[in-house]
């Protein structure tokens, strides 16, 4: 069965806590249910796991704690009126 993003986003999320154990601070690559590796860089990791995994196969995904690594906030100083 394929996985989609999603199901490797929702792995990442399961086993955050196991995995900042262990990669806290790298951007780990997750295919299939499980990490395949781990780089200093965003672009290291796409660009060695390109080499094997097409692109959409694989997540990179920062290992850090709490939702800063998967969450933006954005600002706006527009005013509707």
């Amino acid at each position: 069965m394929l996985r989609t993003l999603k199901d490797e986003f929702q792995y990442y999320l399961e086993h955050q806590s196991e995995l900042v154990e262990k990669y806290n601070g790298k951007f780990i690559v997750i295919t299939n249910g499980s990490v395949i590796g781990a780089y200093e860089t965003e672009v290291e990791a796409i660009e060695t796991t390109i080499k094997i995994h097409a692109l959409g196969t694989f997540l990179v995904q920062r290992c850090e704690p709490g939702s800063a690594g998967y969450t933006q906030t954005y600002h706006s100083r527009v005013a509707f009126s």
